[in-house]
């Protein structure tokens, strides 16, 4: 089932500032755990550094060669995880840049092994410019009424057009 949520947010533009109806469509679906591999970090959205560390754990994951270092992927999407909140999105977090695999048994030095838990999420599917698209999916989000768990929320990249990107986000719900 597909539902739809009316979400008011402002827009800045380059004149002035304005109030935009967005809606955005979303499905509940129930995933089974995934296991995952890969770097992770603790921040927080209200950290004035918090882009450059979620940009620094993806650079390094590719740039390190820790992506072509994972054994036994499922398949060759990213994710990009946020779990172990601390409260709500305006807390503390863990981010984790990585791969779903079949089996963690071999794990590239300094990354970690980890799950994603079984259970309801609300799943978006944002396409556009890989980075606008994924910071403005998460402005919209904070706006809306969801009734989140905040045990888990990721975003699954279907490809690497950095231009075109379509991203499935997960958002875990009570």
């Amino acid at each position: 089932m597909t539902y739809r949520c009316h979400v008011s947010f402002d827009i800045v533009c380059v004149s002035k500032g304005r109030e935009v109806l967005t809606i955005m469509e979303y499905e509940i679906v129930n995933l089974e755990e995934k296991i995952i591999v890969g770097l992770s970090a603790r921040t927080n959205n209200m950290a004035p550094d918090m882009g450059i560390v979620i940009g620094g754990l993806w650079q390094q994951f590719y740039s390190n060669s820790v992506y072509e270092a994972v054994q036994n992927k499922k398949n060759d999407k990213a994710l990009g995880i946020y779990t172990d909140y601390a409260g709500n999105e305006k807390d503390d977090y863990t981010v984790i840049v990585a791969c779903e695999v079949t089996d963690a048994e071999a794990i590239p030095e300094g990354a970690v092994k980890g799950t994603i838990p079984t259970g309801k999420y609300a799943k978006f599917i944002v396409k556009g410019d890989m980075h606008k698209a994924v910071a403005a999916f998460w402005q919209q989000l904070w706006n809306m009424n969801l009734p989140r768990n905040f045990i888990c929320d990721f975003e699954e990249y279907q490809n690497s057009d950095m231009e075109n990107a379509e991203i499935h986000i997960y958002i875990g719900l009570k």
